[in-house]
Protein backbone atom coordinates (compact mmCIF):
# COMPACT_ATOMS: atom_id res chain seq x y z
CA UNK A 1 0.00 0.00 0.00
CA UNK A 2 1.77 3.15 -1.38
CA UNK A 3 0.80 5.19 2.61
CA UNK A 4 0.42 9.30 2.05
CA UNK A 5 0.10 11.24 5.59
CA UNK A 6 -1.63 14.02 4.33
CA UNK A 7 -5.65 13.17 2.88
CA UNK A 8 -7.98 15.75 1.68
CA UNK A 9 -11.62 15.15 2.21
CA UNK A 10 -14.11 17.32 0.62
CA UNK A 11 -17.22 16.43 3.33
CA UNK A 12 -20.36 17.49 1.35
CA UNK A 13 -23.66 18.69 3.12
CA UNK A 14 -26.81 17.80 1.44
CA UNK A 15 -30.70 18.13 1.92
CA UNK A 16 -31.67 14.94 -0.41
CA UNK A 17 -34.95 14.69 -2.57
CA UNK A 18 -36.93 11.90 -3.52
CA UNK A 19 -35.25 10.41 -6.41
CA UNK A 20 -31.71 9.10 -7.65
CA UNK A 21 -31.39 11.86 -10.74
CA UNK A 22 -32.39 14.58 -8.45
CA UNK A 23 -29.72 13.90 -5.86
CA UNK A 24 -27.12 12.82 -8.89
CA UNK A 25 -27.45 16.14 -10.31
CA UNK A 26 -27.15 17.73 -6.96
CA UNK A 27 -23.40 15.56 -6.70
CA UNK A 28 -22.50 15.77 -9.95
CA UNK A 29 -22.14 19.83 -8.86
CA UNK A 30 -20.28 19.22 -5.91
CA UNK A 31 -17.73 16.40 -7.42
CA UNK A 32 -16.93 19.02 -9.86
CA UNK A 33 -16.07 21.48 -7.31
CA UNK A 34 -14.21 18.78 -4.80
CA UNK A 35 -12.24 17.80 -8.10
CA UNK A 36 -11.46 21.70 -8.38
CA UNK A 37 -10.33 22.26 -4.94
CA UNK A 38 -7.90 19.36 -5.40
CA UNK A 39 -9.59 17.25 -2.89
CA UNK A 40 -8.62 13.01 -2.67
CA UNK A 41 -11.99 12.02 -1.97
CA UNK A 42 -15.66 13.55 -1.99
CA UNK A 43 -17.70 11.85 1.32
CA UNK A 44 -21.37 12.20 0.85
CA UNK A 45 -23.88 12.07 3.74
CA UNK A 46 -26.28 9.05 4.41
CA UNK A 47 -28.71 8.56 2.55
CA UNK A 48 -27.52 10.62 -0.53
CA UNK A 49 -29.34 9.38 -3.19
CA UNK A 50 -32.60 8.83 -1.80
CA UNK A 51 -35.19 10.15 0.96
CA UNK A 52 -38.31 9.16 0.57
CA UNK A 53 -40.80 8.35 3.13
CA UNK A 54 -43.02 6.94 0.33
CA UNK A 55 -42.29 3.36 0.69
CA UNK A 56 -44.34 2.36 -2.23
CA UNK A 57 -42.65 4.87 -4.19
CA UNK A 58 -38.97 3.87 -3.12
CA UNK A 59 -39.99 0.15 -3.47
CA UNK A 60 -40.12 1.25 -7.18
CA UNK A 61 -36.91 2.95 -7.60
CA UNK A 62 -34.32 0.89 -5.54
CA UNK A 63 -33.18 -1.65 -6.97
CA UNK A 64 -29.74 -4.18 -6.99
CA UNK A 65 -26.09 -2.43 -6.17
CA UNK A 66 -25.01 -3.12 -9.67
CA UNK A 67 -27.72 -1.44 -10.95
CA UNK A 68 -28.61 1.28 -8.98
CA UNK A 69 -27.84 5.12 -11.05
CA UNK A 70 -26.85 6.84 -8.27
CA UNK A 71 -24.35 4.11 -7.61
CA UNK A 72 -23.18 4.11 -11.57
CA UNK A 73 -23.54 7.93 -11.22
CA UNK A 74 -20.91 8.42 -8.38
CA UNK A 75 -18.43 5.64 -10.29
CA UNK A 76 -18.50 8.09 -13.84
CA UNK A 77 -17.91 11.06 -11.27
CA UNK A 78 -14.98 9.84 -9.35
CA UNK A 79 -13.23 8.66 -12.76
CA UNK A 80 -13.97 12.05 -14.91
CA UNK A 81 -12.61 13.77 -12.07
CA UNK A 82 -9.82 11.68 -11.01
CA UNK A 83 -11.25 11.83 -6.83
CA UNK A 84 -12.39 9.10 -5.09
CA UNK A 85 -16.24 8.96 -3.80
CA UNK A 86 -17.44 7.46 -0.62
CA UNK A 87 -21.52 7.85 -1.28
CA UNK A 88 -22.38 7.92 2.35
CA UNK A 89 -25.33 5.90 1.58
CA UNK A 90 -27.61 4.42 -0.73
CA UNK A 91 -30.49 1.90 -0.37
CA UNK A 92 -30.22 -1.28 -2.28
CA UNK A 93 -32.28 -4.54 -2.89
CA UNK A 94 -31.83 -6.79 -0.55
CA UNK A 95 -32.29 -10.86 -0.65
CA UNK A 96 -35.21 -10.60 1.50
CA UNK A 97 -37.47 -7.78 -0.11
CA UNK A 98 -36.02 -5.69 2.23
CA UNK A 99 -33.52 -2.82 1.61
CA UNK A 100 -29.98 -2.68 2.81
CA UNK A 101 -28.38 0.77 3.47
CA UNK A 102 -25.17 0.76 1.98
CA UNK A 103 -22.10 2.62 2.04
CA UNK A 104 -19.71 2.19 -1.22
CA UNK A 105 -16.39 3.40 -1.62
CA UNK A 106 -15.17 4.39 -5.08
CA UNK A 107 -11.55 5.03 -6.20
CA UNK A 108 -9.95 7.48 -8.48
CA UNK A 109 -10.82 5.38 -11.53
CA UNK A 110 -14.55 4.43 -10.89
CA UNK A 111 -13.92 1.32 -9.25
CA UNK A 112 -15.74 -0.02 -6.05
CA UNK A 113 -13.05 -0.92 -3.62
CA UNK A 114 -15.59 -1.64 -0.41
CA UNK A 115 -19.28 -2.04 0.41
CA UNK A 116 -20.55 -2.09 3.99
CA UNK A 117 -24.14 -2.17 4.78
CA UNK A 118 -25.51 -0.27 8.11
CA UNK A 119 -25.41 -2.67 11.04
CA UNK A 120 -27.90 -1.01 13.56
CA UNK A 121 -30.96 -0.05 12.79
CA UNK A 122 -32.64 2.99 13.99
CA UNK A 123 -35.11 1.99 15.55
CA UNK A 124 -36.45 4.36 18.15
CA UNK A 125 -39.04 6.16 20.20
CA UNK A 126 -38.77 9.51 21.62
CA UNK A 127 -42.07 10.85 23.08
CA UNK A 128 -43.52 13.37 21.82
CA UNK A 129 -40.75 14.09 19.39
CA UNK A 130 -39.40 11.24 16.67
CA UNK A 131 -40.82 7.48 15.90
CA UNK A 132 -39.08 5.93 13.58
CA UNK A 133 -38.24 2.05 12.92
CA UNK A 134 -36.15 1.63 10.01
CA UNK A 135 -36.14 -2.62 10.72
CA UNK A 136 -39.02 -2.14 8.72
CA UNK A 137 -37.96 -1.38 5.48
CA UNK A 138 -34.40 -2.31 5.77
CA UNK A 139 -32.19 -5.44 6.54
CA UNK A 140 -28.99 -5.09 8.76
CA UNK A 141 -25.05 -5.46 7.81
CA UNK A 142 -23.67 -8.84 9.26
CA UNK A 143 -19.71 -7.37 9.11
CA UNK A 144 -17.74 -4.55 10.17
CA UNK A 145 -15.79 -2.62 7.34
CA UNK A 146 -11.98 -1.88 7.47
CA UNK A 147 -10.55 -0.89 3.67
CA UNK A 148 -6.89 0.25 2.70
CA UNK A 149 -6.39 3.32 0.86
CA UNK A 150 -3.47 5.13 -0.37
CA UNK A 151 -3.62 7.04 2.55
CA UNK A 152 -4.38 4.36 4.96
CA UNK A 153 -7.13 2.40 6.38
CA UNK A 154 -10.22 3.59 6.84
CA UNK A 155 -13.38 2.36 9.01
CA UNK A 156 -16.99 2.72 7.43
CA UNK A 157 -20.39 3.09 9.58
CA UNK A 158 -23.65 4.47 9.00
CA UNK A 159 -25.10 6.97 11.16
CA UNK A 160 -26.57 5.09 13.46
CA UNK A 161 -24.30 2.67 14.32
CA UNK A 162 -22.50 5.73 16.21
CA UNK A 163 -24.26 4.39 19.48
CA UNK A 164 -22.17 1.29 19.52
CA UNK A 165 -18.76 2.41 20.43
CA UNK A 166 -17.49 -1.41 20.41
CA UNK A 167 -17.65 -1.34 16.46
CA UNK A 168 -15.37 1.51 16.50
CA UNK A 169 -12.86 0.16 18.91
CA UNK A 170 -13.29 -3.22 16.68
CA UNK A 171 -12.49 -0.96 13.21
CA UNK A 172 -9.72 1.15 15.01
CA UNK A 173 -7.98 -2.27 16.40
CA UNK A 174 -8.04 -3.76 12.66
CA UNK A 175 -5.90 -0.82 11.85
CA UNK A 176 -8.49 2.54 10.88
CA UNK A 177 -7.40 5.57 11.24
CA UNK A 178 -9.91 7.72 9.61
CA UNK A 179 -13.91 6.41 10.80
CA UNK A 180 -16.52 7.39 8.53
CA UNK A 181 -20.08 8.45 9.97
CA UNK A 182 -22.50 9.73 7.19
CA UNK A 183 -25.58 10.56 9.14
CA UNK A 184 -28.96 11.82 8.35
CA UNK A 185 -29.40 12.63 11.98
CA UNK A 186 -33.18 13.86 13.29
CA UNK A 187 -32.74 17.50 15.01
CA UNK A 188 -34.16 16.22 18.45
CA UNK A 189 -31.19 13.84 18.62
CA UNK A 190 -28.76 16.09 16.92
CA UNK A 191 -29.43 18.74 19.31
CA UNK A 192 -28.95 16.45 21.94
CA UNK A 193 -25.96 14.34 21.26
CA UNK A 194 -24.60 14.55 17.32
CA UNK A 195 -21.43 16.65 18.84
CA UNK A 196 -20.32 14.69 21.98
CA UNK A 197 -20.93 11.31 20.53
CA UNK A 198 -18.45 12.54 17.45
CA UNK A 199 -16.17 13.78 19.27
CA UNK A 200 -16.45 10.25 21.99
CA UNK A 201 -15.56 8.13 19.07
CA UNK A 202 -12.42 10.26 18.01
CA UNK A 203 -11.40 10.12 21.34
CA UNK A 204 -11.49 6.67 22.58
CA UNK A 205 -10.09 5.54 19.16
CA UNK A 206 -7.51 7.80 18.54
CA UNK A 207 -9.06 8.42 15.19
CA UNK A 208 -10.05 10.73 12.75
CA UNK A 209 -14.00 10.86 12.26
CA UNK A 210 -15.30 12.05 9.25
CA UNK A 211 -19.57 12.74 9.23
CA UNK A 212 -21.21 14.27 6.15
CA UNK A 213 -24.42 15.14 7.32
CA UNK A 214 -27.78 15.52 5.84
CA UNK A 215 -29.39 19.07 6.68
CA UNK A 216 -32.94 20.83 6.18
CA UNK A 217 -36.16 20.43 5.47
CA UNK A 218 -36.61 17.34 3.00
CA UNK A 219 -39.49 17.06 -0.21
CA UNK A 220 -40.44 13.82 2.22
CA UNK A 221 -41.42 16.36 4.83
CA UNK A 222 -38.50 15.37 7.17
CA UNK A 223 -35.79 17.58 8.76
CA UNK A 224 -32.48 16.86 9.69
CA UNK A 225 -29.44 18.18 11.77
CA UNK A 226 -27.14 19.14 9.67
CA UNK A 227 -23.66 19.67 11.24
CA UNK A 228 -21.33 18.31 9.38
CA UNK A 229 -18.32 17.41 11.42
CA UNK A 230 -14.64 16.25 10.96
CA UNK A 231 -13.03 15.62 14.44
CA UNK A 232 -9.32 14.83 14.57
CA UNK A 233 -7.95 12.06 17.06
CA UNK A 234 -7.56 13.71 20.21
CA UNK A 235 -11.45 15.60 19.90
CA UNK A 236 -10.65 18.75 18.77
CA UNK A 237 -13.80 19.40 16.07
CA UNK A 238 -11.78 20.45 12.69
CA UNK A 239 -14.82 21.64 10.79
CA UNK A 240 -18.40 21.95 11.80
CA UNK A 241 -21.04 22.93 8.74
CA UNK A 242 -23.25 23.95 10.70
CA UNK A 243 -26.98 24.44 8.41
CA UNK A 244 -27.74 24.61 5.08
CA UNK A 245 -27.02 22.88 2.00
CA UNK A 246 -25.83 21.68 -0.62
CA UNK A 247 -22.55 22.92 0.28
CA UNK A 248 -19.10 21.61 0.57
CA UNK A 249 -16.01 22.17 2.77
CA UNK A 250 -12.58 20.45 2.73
CA UNK A 251 -10.99 19.32 5.19
CA UNK A 252 -6.90 17.64 5.47
CA UNK A 253 -5.52 15.33 7.91
CA UNK A 254 -2.31 14.38 8.47
CA UNK A 255 -2.99 10.81 9.82
CA UNK A 256 0.67 10.69 11.33
CA UNK A 257 -1.93 12.52 14.00
CA UNK A 258 -3.66 9.24 14.81
CA UNK A 259 -0.49 7.41 15.67
CA UNK A 260 0.84 10.26 17.82
CA UNK A 261 -2.72 10.13 19.97
CA UNK A 262 -3.17 6.51 20.16
CA UNK A 263 1.23 6.58 21.88
CA UNK A 264 -0.07 8.81 24.25
CA UNK A 265 -3.04 7.58 25.53
CA UNK A 266 -3.21 3.79 24.68
CA UNK A 267 -6.40 2.52 25.44
CA UNK A 268 -6.80 0.07 21.97
CA UNK A 269 -3.85 -1.87 24.09
CA UNK A 270 -5.10 -1.17 27.81
CA UNK A 271 -9.02 -2.10 27.12
CA UNK A 272 -9.50 -5.61 28.76
CA UNK A 273 -12.40 -7.94 28.97
CA UNK A 274 -13.18 -8.73 32.84
CA UNK A 275 -16.38 -10.93 34.09
CA UNK A 276 -19.01 -9.36 35.54
CA UNK A 277 -20.20 -9.85 39.68
CA UNK A 278 -23.52 -9.35 40.36
CA UNK A 279 -24.06 -8.11 43.99
CA UNK A 280 -27.69 -9.13 45.88
CA UNK A 281 -28.79 -8.40 49.55
CA UNK A 282 -31.42 -10.07 50.99
CA UNK A 283 -32.99 -7.75 52.18
CA UNK A 284 -33.58 -3.77 51.14
CA UNK A 285 -35.38 -2.41 54.13
CA UNK A 286 -34.22 0.25 55.33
Amino acid sequence: MDSRTEFRIAMAQMCSARTQAENLATVTALAAEAGAEGADMLALPEVASLMNADRKAAQAMVVAAKDDPFINGCKDLAAKHGIWIHTGSTPVRAPDGRFFNRSTLIDDTGAVRAEYDKIHLFDINIEGKVVFTESKAFAPGDAAVVVETPWGCLGLTICYDLRFPYLYRALARAGAQVLFIPAAFTVPTGQAHWHVLMRARAIETGSFVIAPAQSGHHDDGRDTYGHSLAVDPWGRVMADMEEGAPKLQVVTLDLSRSAIARAQIPALENGRDVPLRRVQTANFAV
